[in-house]
C-alpha cells in the first residue's frame, strides 16, 4: 500500500514526536541513580526501531536520484 504525501508527513512527524519521548524517558530513566536495565534497553530497541521507519518513510519522500 502507497502512502500519500501528506499521510507520510504526518506519520513521521508522530514517529520523531515518539522518539524524543523515548530519547527524554532515557535520559531520565539514567539519571535516578541504578538503571532498570531491561526497562532501558527496551526503551533503546523500541527507539531504534521508530528511527528504522522514519528513515524508510524519509527514503519514500526523498526519490533516489542518480547521478
Amino acid at each position: 500500500m502507497i502512502l500519500d504525501e501528506e499521510t507520510l508527513k504526518a506519520r513521521l512527524a508522530i514517529l520523531r514526536e515518539e522518539h524524543r519521548d523515548l530519547d527524554a524517558a532515557i535520559s531520565a530513566l539514567a539519571a535516578q541513580g541504578p538503571v532498570d536495565q531491561l526497562r532501558a534497553q527496551r526503551l533503546k530497541k523500541r527507539k531504534l526501531l521508530l528511527k528504522d521507519e522514519m528513515t524508510r518513510i524519509e527514503d519514500q519522500l526523498v526519490p533516489d536520484i542518480i547521478a
